[in-house]
């Protein structure tokens, strides 16, 4: 299983003085100290006006100057926005081939649906979004292979072109796809591209039914390009310290709390969908679940500040502004068996879990909510020395 490092650019409040760049400035840290220590991929995200959560605006960007700062760390994008009123497939290929190029050709190209406020802020169809993910996925290795290319379908027709330039990776870049539905993960192995998962707080049970969906597709695979990537990605927090009271003493549990609690308030989705995940419920199919709420959800049963399942006890209690104990906080996320915190071996007996059921590229989401800097850096090296080539 291949360690990865997982990036949303964030910076929780507080901010301090000139946040933003002192944001991208850390991140350039991390990338080569991530370069240094053997991680496999750098992976980036694609969020809008997600003010705190992510300042990732503009990723390709962000990779083409990290690719300038490192020398063998492949960079992912996980995923380009692919609803066609956020990112047109043409300028999706274009802008993909020129990060391959000046990286050095260590690309490797995600797609994902998207939704909440970026569907309203574009004015996203949610009807028709996975669709639009599905022809992006077909489209986009074709206008890398092909000297000439055409599109015509119900949702979108592009003339005769040639699309330039081309990646400098044969015969393409790898392709994956954001999944977080029994469909979407099928629908990710019947076009024959990885699949990117989230656990978070989930258990691992619920990750080996998506894959076990994505297995099915992979039975029937048609793929979108001209070479199937058949691997399985997942996200989770981690974070690795030099002992149990150090992991107490970062707060990174109420960090990943901060997070599970932040993503539906920036983005104005159901909060719902990612509290029934906890519980273990997958989530639904419907393309349209994910659309933006008019105004907050109000929703007792998943606001109990009791509530007998211990993580979302505390994650409403957070929510609801109550003080929280740090070692109640790392007891409770620590065991959770998709949650990498801890020291060394306590990391190395959760990395062991995932590697058997399945997963090949662990995206070790490791700066999170107000973690500081030295905090990340600290666990990023205990990772690279101590957990690098041995899991």
């Amino acid at each position: 299983m291949i360690l990865d490092v997982f990036s949303e650019l964030q910076r929780a409040r507080p901010f301090g003085p000139e946040h933003e760049r002192v944001l991208f400035a850390d991140a350039i840290e991390q990338a080569r100290l991530a370069d240094e220590l053997g991680f496999g991929c750098w992976w980036t995200v694609e969020h809008h006006g997600a003010t705190e959560f992510s300042y990732s605006s503009a990723p390709e960007v962000v990779v083409a100057v990290l690719a300038q700062h490192t020398k063998r760390l492949r960079f992912g994008h996980s995923g380009v926005l692919a609803p066609f009123a956020i990112n047109h497939p043409l300028r999706v290929a274009e802008r993909a081939a020129v990060t391959d190029i000046l990286s050095g050709g260590r690309l490797e190209l995600g797609l994902a649906r998207s939704g909440g406020t970026e569907w309203e802020t574009f004015g996203v169809q949610a009807e028709t979004s996975r669709e639009q993910l599905r022809e992006a996925l077909q489209m986009i290795p074709r206008m890398w292979t092909s000297t000439s290319f055409s599109w015509k379908s119900a949702l979108l027709e592009i003339p005769e072109r040639d699309v330039v330039p081309k990646p400098l990776q044969k015969p393409h870049p790898p392709l994956w796809q954001t999944c977080t539905s029994p469909e979407s993960f099928e629908m990710a192995g019947q076009l024959g591209v990885g699949a990117l998962a989230t656990t978070l707080l989930s258990p691992l049970a619920s990750l080996r039914r998506l894959f076990e969906s994505y297995a099915r597709g992979l039975s029937a695979v048609q793929p979108a390009g001209l070479f199937v990537n058949a691997q399985r990605a997942c996200f989770t927090f981690m974070h690795c310290a030099d002992s149990r009271d150090e992991a107490i003493e970062s707060r990174a549990a109420e960090a990943a709390l901060w997070f599970v609690n932040a993503a539906p308030r920036v983005f104005r989705v159901p909060r719902s969908l990612w509290i029934d995940a906890i519980r273990g419920e997958l989530q639904a199919s419907d393309p349209t679940a994910a659309r933006a709420l008019a105004a907050p959800e109000e929703t007792p049963r998943d606001d109990d500040v009791d509530d007998p399942v211990p993580v979302i006890r505390l994650l409403n209690r957070q929510r609801a502004g109550l003080p929280l104990d740090p070692e109640e906080a790392f007891e409770v996320l620590a065991s959770l068996e998709s949650v990498i915190l801890g020291d060394v071996d306590a990391c190395r007996d959760k990395l062991k879990r995932y590697q058997d059921i399945g997963v090949d590229r662990l995206m070790c989401l490791m700066s999170f909510g107000a973690l500081p800097q030295e905090r990340v850096l600290r666990s990023l090296r205990l990772t690279g020395e101590y957990l690098i080539g041995r899991s």
